[in-house]
């Protein structure tokens, strides 16, 4: 048997199928080999009781589209013919097995029951792929549970990065990968078969947590037509559903650096407290018609670590002697003569700037003579994720489903935690992820399914940078907002603020809607898709507006001298775009 796919773009743009569904086709035979047209076959998923039904063609052939993941049987009759049924079917997200029946002479009060696990043999994707199911997801270790940490078991794939509370738009945690080659900004993400990157970066939303994702599967290679998106591989994901039977869950992971032993070469432990706790619940409101699931899972961390250095004025600069600063003890570069005004490394107190004294008083004291300071950023992050998932069979040729999830993360600055000036560099974030998904699929035959999809994805990102002083407070005559914020970096000695750890907000919203149809006649799949997207992007920014100085020395700073000073006035952005895309594709037997 052959397959043929034929595959057509009109439009370059965004097109996305239903990755969180899969398909049986085969073909319907007697024990000599002749096919059997008119065959009714069945598949119905034994969690749900969910059925569809097909009718084998002329050629014996039948496709089952667009059926929900999991556990099926299948049927087939025809009078004068035994009754055939097979259990052990488990479907995964976008596979598409060829179950081929043969049917025995008989009566149709008999029944043949073919119960196997056995291989299912895939015929019709062009794309190679692998899927991670449930039981890998929650049995694999899997540090900060991160789901996307196991791309990389599936194979061809080189993680690039991951994203932390710095990166503009991109989830803390969040990893990016290159596959196959692709670049890391070049792969599609589904979930639910909805899109699921975010277009700020890119790259991909927040995975929901082990114990609420089904499975997902990683293509790559020759994608099908409805990945045109991008270029690189798909990652098609699935929420778990509700089924007639309730389950629940409750789990911990705890992380405390008590319990841990020092490393050999660490001077001291890792100072890492991570709890992480939830649970999930599913089952039915209507048995055989109504499920619900719903999860969630705390995140909290805790960290005081200590090793960064910074040179900060110590009393005898502050009293206008230099000696010790200029010596060779505390440079690396050998003894030095500062210039004039200095004598013999000293200046008058007089001639010292009085914004550099001013600073140099709410500084940490210095640690020895050289202005040492050694000190280390706090991390006090909390977050939250929410799943909830709604199942409705409506009818036997009618079902829709609801999908929500929310990701939450929340870290203060590191100052506003130490009070320590250093650590103003280090700004707080508060990142919220909110999607939504509305999905209907309908059979107007068995040969005609249509699939839809309403999605909407908003991310906000407020950068939250320490709240302190201004340059006005200190002495210096300019204009700066916002009024607590400045930004100021002493070569050699210290930094506080930074450009780019000011304040930034951004929102970034989109909706789609996606339509796909699979039309089975004769020997041939047919399947079309059409995707409309509208994207907006808000942002403010005041990277320049609170001023940013830059200075050789300490010796400048406590003189006033400046290398360099820029400021610029706060700025918003208001982006909008709108993206449609459509696919057909044939499927030839």
């Amino acid at each position: 048997m052959k397959r043929i796919a034929i595959l057509i773009f009109l439009s370059c743009s965004v097109v996305w199928g239903q990755g969180s569904t899969a398909q049986i086709s085969g073909t319907v035979t007697d024990p000599s080999g002749a096919v059997l047209p008119g065959v009714e076959i069945t598949a119905t998923q034994t969690e749900t009781s969910v059925s569809r039904t097909a009718v084998s063609n002329e050629t014996g052939a039948y496709v089952l589209p667009n059926l929900p993941i999991g556990p099926y049987r299948l049927d087939a009759s025809l009078p004068g013919f035994r009754s055939f049924l097979q259990t052990g079917i488990v479907l995964q997200v976008n596979s598409n097995p060829a179950i081929n029946i043969v049917l025995q002479v008989g009566q149709l009060s008999e029944t043949i029951e073919v119960q196997a696990n056995a291989a299912m043999v895939e015929t019709r994707s062009t794309g190679v792929g692998q899927v991670m199911e449930n039981s890998r997801i929650l049995e694999l270790p899997l540090v900060g549970r991160q789901v996307y940490d196991l791309v990389l078991s599936i194979g061809a794939a080189v993680q690039t990065g991951t994203a932390q509370t710095t990166n503009r738009a991109a989830y803390p945690g969040t990893p990016t990968f290159s596959i196959a080659g692709s670049l890391n900004t070049a792969n599609t993400v589904t979930l639910d078969g909805a899109m699921h990157n975010d277009v700020a970066s890119n790259t991909a939303l927040p995975l929901p947590f082990p114990d609420a994702i089904q499975e997902f599967k990683v293509e790559t290679s020759s994608l099908p037509a409805q990945y045109g998106f991008h270029s690189g591989a798909a990652i098609n994901a699935v929420t778990k559903s509700g089924t007639n039977d309730f389950h629940g869950s409750l789990f911990e992971f705890v992380r405390n650096y008590k319990f841990n032993g020092r490393r050999f070469f660490d001077a001291k432990q890792d100072f890492l407290k991570r709890n992480q706790f939830g649970g999930t619940f599913g089952g039915p409101i209507k048995e055989n018609k109504l499920f619900f699931f719903g999860g969630y899972q705390g995140t909290i961390t805790r960290q005081d670590p200590v090793g960064q250095r910074a040179f900060v004025p110590t009393p005898a600069m502050l009293a206008g002697d230099f000696t010790a600063y200029a010596s060779a003890a505390c440079r690396t570069s050998g003894a030095t003569t500062l210039p004039a005004p200095f004598v013999n490394n000293k200046i008058e107190p007089s001639m010292l700037s009085k914004a550099a004294v001013n600073l140099s008083k709410r500084l940490p004291a210095a640690q020895d003579q050289c202005g040492l300071v050694e000190f280390g950023n706090p991390v006090k992050s909390n977050e939250h994720q929410l799943v909830g998932k709604m199942d409705y069979n409506w009818s036997a040729t009618h079902s829709i489903f609801g999908r929500y999830i929310g990701a939450f993360f929340d870290q203060p600055s590191a100052y506003a935690i130490s009070q320590n000036l250093l650590s103003t560099p280090a700004r707080g974030s508060s990142l919220k992820v909110n999607s939504l998904v509305l999905g209907d699929t309908y059979l107007a035959s068995s040969k005609i399914v249509n699939a839809f999809r309403a999605t909407w994805n908003r991310t906000t990102d407020l950068k939250k940078p320490a709240s302190f002083f201004a340059a006005s407070d200190l002495g210096v005559n300019i204009w700066n907002d916002p009024a607590d914020y400045m930004t100021l970096a002493v070569t050699g000695g210290f930094s506080i603020g930074g450009a780019g750890s000011s304040y930034l907000h951004w929102a970034w919203t989109t909706m789609q809607l996606s339509d796909d149809l699979s039309i089975v006649h004769g020997n041939h799949q047919l399947s079309f898709g059409a995707s409309v997207m509208g994207y907006q992007s808000n942002s403010h920014h005041s990277t320049f507006s609170g001023g940013i100085f830059t200075i050789n020395s300490l010796a400048d700073f406590m003189r006033g001298t400046l290398q360099s000073y820029v400021q610029g006035l706060p700025y918003t952005l208001w982006v909008t775009n709108k993206y449609l895309g459509m696919y057909g594709q044939d499927t030839w037997r």
